[in-house]
């Protein structure tokens, strides 16, 4: 009997984990950026400050940004060994209890009870903690946290944000460093949140505009923060 031989396929599950830590740290690191180097400019200070505190902005960003999502990601996958170390105790002490819930959870998922128990009792004699992870807790390779991963995609991906503003202010005129950084920041804030979306398979257009909005809000605000405490000096 010839089995029909499985097409591989590409979800774009698959990249989420890494995708949303690079997505989230290269759209900071454009508007953290590019809103510190606005802020500081429009307190109108000495020539070069908005350049040097548009790179400690960086520097610091990219820890912060790598420390946070290493020490959040952690924390999930702490919760998640937890549970599949409880879920392991519970087959070894009931495992005939443990058969019985996840049949009924295929049984909840369309699947006819005697088939639903005979599909419980073929994956748990593969695999049962893998069975229970993936159908009971919600536990998948693909979505399981890896926090080292975050870590590092956060930091380069901030740090690759935060290096487009950071040339603009080094290349534009002093007298109209504002108009130029927020500008292309925000050009650059559409043209990441487009390619984001395409990646996840969403509207460009709605991304787009979503990651640019909020952009364009963040440096309003810090501008004007650093008009007022530029005023009052």
């Amino acid at each position: 009997m010839k089995f029909a031989r499985r097409h591989p396929e590409r979800h774009r599950s698959d990249r989420i984990g890494w995708m949303r830590a690079a997505v989230l740290g290269a759209n900071d690191g454009i508007v953290s950026t590019a809103s510190l180097v606005v802020g500081v400019a429009a307190a109108s200070p000495a020539e070069g400050a908005a350049l040097v505190a548009g790179v400690a902005g960086m520097v610091a960003g990219a820890m912060s940004m790598a420390a946070g999502e290493y020490v959040s990601v952690h924390s999930q996958a702490d919760t998640e060994n937890a549970d599949l170390s409880r879920e392991r105790v519970e087959l070894e002490t009931h495992p005939v209890a443990e058969h019985r819930e996840l049949a009924a959870i295929y049984v909840s998922r369309g699947l006819e009870p005697g088939l639903a128990q005979q599909v419980a009792e073929q994956l748990m004699a593969h695999d049962a903690l893998g069975a229970h992870a993936r159908d009971e807790l919600g536990i998948s390779e693909t979505l399981s946290a890896r926090p080292v991963q975050a870590a590092l995609s956060s930091a380069a991906s901030f740090a690759v944000g935060a290096a487009l503003p950071l040339a603009v202010t080094a290349l534009a005129p002093a007298q109209n460093l504002i108009p130029w950084v927020s500008g292309t920041s925000l050009a650059f804030l559409a043209l990441l949140g487009a390619v984001a979306a395409r990646a996840g398979g969403a509207s460009v257009l709605t991304g787009a505009w979503r990651v640019t909005f909020w952009g364009a809000l963040a440096m309003a605000i810090t501008a004007g923060v650093g008009a007022l405490f530029g005023a009052v000096v």
